[in-house]
């Protein structure tokens, strides 16, 4: 790569670098949850959420179980401000649900600000001003001591401009940039916020340090929060809050490491919706706590629903390999992982596992409303032979022999890779069904009358049609019901092959199909492996004469050399 050298490692180690917290392994707590999808999210779309749109996603998050919502920045514009409006003077905040409101510090703006939650019963006043050196020496122009006093000014006004709100009101302050500036100072801005605040127990303030761009490896995050957490003045009375961007890629990472240094409350956004590379994805980060046994406390049971009501309002798509929520990320093409999910799901059923444990899916897909028919294993050339039959098994009702697996399973990968595409279930079925089952071309009996003869000999007349031709009556004997049919196929048809393989079972009623009963033959007529058939039909014994003509059938077509 060229101009390596314009860049350095522009953020700062904590002087007291605690690596204690490292020792932790999972993080046994949820943290507080904060949406910020109506802010941050919103502010990084394209075409930004009508009022409507909005409306709906807040719903969407309340029904979800958020508790703390961030509604906008009502200054910005009059958008803004209405929609903060609408859903107060509409009665659409539940009484146990916070909004927050974020302004920069600046007296008109906080002034405006209040005058948008007039009426909420619950909020946090979300005060931010940026203290990092580039935002000191290039943007404001301003020396260290001149910067602290914008931060505290703010906190003055937020304070004085409280008294006039009849609601629960909170305050919270974020020193933008906090990654990338220096830690001491950092912590003297927001002990020096805390001293005008004066929180208590009973009504903490909220210390939020954002990684408002991603600047390090996660770690040096963690310890950046945990330097944090070790030196806030006020501690007991402080909430100590997460707002990760995710421009290394390490959102949800970095929002982890802070939380096992002693973060306490996370900010970010369903789905990593934010501004360049996003904000910390909750749903991930609320999963990934769900799949080791913590209670995430948001209910996200129904993901495709919530997916598609968020790509509806903010004209985002929800990567197909996102973490949970992507559409294929429980999917399977792969034969071998296939096989080993399928027999994981399967000793589940048994009652072998306590824990979920199936190779390849790290949380059980139905716990977010996914199917395991549709979304995990999923048919294209790469497949085996464990996902092909899962399926016409779990879907359809038929349980493919394990010796004949294989051959069904060729079957449909060769089939999927001339049409270069996957298949879906019901066309899966469709080839297995034209392929395999009641095959009556060019040979059909139409019917068979057997008799039990001493020493169990069966005796069977049997009807067949030759291509659509004239129905003609045969005879044979065998030691038992196929072994007669084949014994009289064989001398009056001349045909030459062996029986091998029968096995037959009931078909689930929930097939889809009227029959009752499927059968499965395998003959052996000289070639590497058998040729198989399947019968269906309502009575048992014809269904295996109809696997047994489905067989033939297939046998002469490949001698024939048809596909």
């Amino acid at each position: 790569m060229k101009n390596l050298e314009k860049y350095t490692r522009d953020f700062f180690v904590p002087p007291d670098y605690d690596t204690g917290w490292t020792k932790k392994t999972y993080i046994d707590k949820a943290p507080v949850w904060c949406s910020v999808d109506l802010r941050d999210g919103n502010q990084a779309l394209a075409v930004p959420m009508s009022t409507d749109e909005k409306i709906a996603f807040f719903s969407m998050l309340v029904k979800a179980g958020f508790k703390e919502i961030e509604a906008g920045f009502p200054a910005a514009s009059e958008t803004e401000y209405e929609f903060v409006r609408r859903i107060i003077d509409d009665g659409l905040i539940p009484d146990d649900v916070t909004i927050q409101v974020l302004t920069p510090a600046r007296p008109e703006i906080i002034k405006r600000t209040y005058e948008s939650v007039s009426g909420a019963k619950s909020v946090i006043m979300h005060l931010y001003n940026a203290i990092s050196p580039a935002f000191r020496e290039f943007v404001f122009k301003k020396s260290k001591e001149d910067v602290l006093a914008i931060a505290t000014d703010g906190a003055a006004d937020v304070k004085e401009l409280a008294a006039g709100f009849d609601g629960e009101l909170r305050f919270e302050y974020s020193p933008e940039h906090f990654t990338a500036s220096e830690p001491e100072y950092a912590l003297e801005v927001c002990n020096s916020v805390l001293n005008i605040w004066k929180p208590e127990k009973a009504r903490k303030a909220i210390i939020n340090l954002p990684a408002t761009v991603s600047l390090s490896m996660p770690h040096v995050y963690g310890a950046q929060i945990a330097y944090m957490n070790k030196n806030l003045a006020c501690r007991d009375a402080v909430v100590l809050s997460l707002h990760p961007h995710n421009d290394r890629g390490c959102g949800v990472a970095d929002a982890e490491m802070g939380l096992l240094a002693g973060g306490e409350r996370v900010e970010g956004t369903l789905f990593g919706n934010g501004e360049r590379t996003g904000n910390v994805d909750l749903i991930t980060l609320a999963l990934n706590m769900y799949s080791q046994g913590v209670e995430p406390g948001l209910d996200l049971s129904d993901l495709p629903e919530m997916a598609a009501l968020y790509e509806e309002c903010t004209g985002m798509r929800v990567y197909e390999r996102q973490p949970y929520s992507g559409d294929l990320v429980f999917s399977a093409f792969s034969g071998s992982h296939q096989d080993a999910i399928a027999k994981g799901i399967e000793n589940l059923k048994q009652g072998k596992e306590r824990y979920w444990n199936v190779p390849y899916l790290p949380l059980d897909p139905t716990d977010i409303g996914r199917e395991y028919e549709n979304s995990v294993i999923r048919i294209n050339s790469q497949s085996g032979k464990g996902g092909v039959c899962y399926l016409l098994s779990q879907r359809f009702g038929y349980h493919v022999p394990p010796k004949m697996q294989q051959n069904v399973s060729r079957t449909v990968k060769d089939i999927s890779d001339q049409r270069h595409k996957e298949l879906l279930p019901e066309e899966l079925f469709e080839i297995f069904r034209d392929e395999y089952i009641n095959y009556f071309k060019p040979l059909d009996i139409t019917e068979a009358y057997f008799n039990n003869l001493p020493d169990g000999v069966i005796d069977v007349r049997l009807v067949a049609v030759m291509d659509k031709g004239e129905p003609k009556m045969y005879s044979g004997r065998g030691n038992g019901h196929l072994d007669a049919v084949s014994n009289a196929l064989k001398e009056h048809l001349g045909y030459k092959f062996r029986l091998v393989f029968y096995s037959e079972h009931a078909i689930d009623s929930e097939s889809g199909t009227s029959a009752k009963a499927a059968a499965y033959v395998g003959i052996d007529c000289g070639e590497r492996e058998p040729v198989w058939g399947v019968g269906i039909h309502n009575d048992i014994m014809a269904a295996s004469v109809n696997a047994l003509v489905s067989a033939i059938n297939r046998m002469e077509r490949m001698h024939n050399g048809q596909s």
